[in-house]
């Protein structure tokens, strides 16, 4: 593992964003900055840390854990789906195809849980049973296992707003995206899920929910953005689980929820001001980034040196600069 001390010294150098003038004009999501050059996407994934869809701060060495993950998982699950990897020249940076995003986030849960406003738990506890246009029982305990996998919907906010719940019907009524689609986002989202616990439970870990993004490139579906990382999955201890569940506690969560849950302590789920990041927050959140790539990967982490920019600048004006 990478010590502290290294990790507070790149923490002074973090890529907070990127501005490469030959690329052309810059669009930002919430963690990576996109160039479109040539008929491809360029995807930078910097270090800025998400959370309640905001914007939270940064964190070292998360960029490369995000993008290396990535590129593992899309070559374990391209036989469901294709997908829009086409190479990786840096470990920060993406070349992808270009395709078209469609505007609803596929969201597949496997337990009742979760903190945020867009968590089954959340409303469940409020008294809800009808969520996400689907029914739950009375009785159901926080982290509890569903009997199968639900889809939950939501939309794909534009930075800086919140996801909206969805269900099946909403993306139908407002058309969102056509039947056809709908049922393709459905199948594969429920495969790629599978696929990923089959993966993770032979690591010793649980794919409690995860999400994913699909797109449109020659006409036909494809799978976009980013695949079973902690940015967009919740994983746990599968040996503590069953224990802890009867006993009320807790799971040992492998993932960025103790992130959420710090601001979650201090009265924040995304609106108004955030409480400032501590550092110590900010190094425990890189090593627990390392720390997951490691475990799912079986690879040790090989940072880049900080600062970033200059070689990512590098690498691609000897692709896209002149000549």
């Amino acid at each position: 593992m990478i010590s502290k001390n290294i990790l507070s010294k790149a923490s002074k150098k973090l890529l907070k964003e990127t501005n490469i003038s030959f690329l052309g004009k810059r669009t930002q999501g919430k963690v990576r900055d996109i160039y479109l050059k040539d008929g491809k996407r360029i995807l930078i994934t910097t270090d800025r840390i998400s959370a309640f869809d905001k914007v939270l701060g940064y964190i070292p060495y998360k960029g490369q854990v995000l993008n290396q993950l990535s590129a593992w998982w899309f070559a374990k699950t391209k036989n469901i789906v294709d997908n829009h990897l086409l190479e990786i020249p840096h470990p920060s940076i993406s070349l992808v195809k270009n395709a078209k995003p469609y505007p609803v986030e596929m969201v597949v849960r496997g337990y009742i849980t979760g903190v945020t406003t867009t968590a089954i738990w959340y409303w469940y506890e409020k008294g809800e049973r009808i969520i996400y246009g689907l029914k739950f029982p009375d009785g159901l305990r926080k982290n509890q296992k569903l009997p199968s996998p639900i889809l939950t919907p939501t939309t794909k906010a534009e930075k800086g707003a919140h996801d909206e719940k969805l269900t099946h019907d909403d993306i139908l009524i407002r058309k969102l995206v056509s039947p056809k689609i709908l049922a393709q986002m459905e199948k594969a989202a429920l495969a790629l899920y599978k696929k990923g616990n089959s993966i993770l439970n032979k690591k010793g870990l649980i794919l409690v929910d995860t999400k994913y993004e699909f797109g449109e490139y020659n006409g036909k579906l494809v799978f976009i953005d980013e695949i079973h990382t902690p940015d967009s999955s919740r994983y746990w201890i599968a040996k503590s689980y069953r224990e802890k569940f009867k006993k009320g506690e807790e799971p040992e969560n492998f993932d960025k929820e103790f992130f959420r849950k710090w601001y979650v302590a201090r009265g924040y789920r995304g609106d108004g001001p955030p409480p400032k990041m501590d550092p110590d927050l900010q190094i425990k959140t890189a090593q627990r980034y390392i720390s997951i790539f490691e475990k799912i990967t079986g690879k040790k982490f090989k940072p880049e040196k900080y600062p970033l920019e200059e070689n990512i600048t590098k690498v691609l004006r000897s692709k896209y600069g002149k000549k």
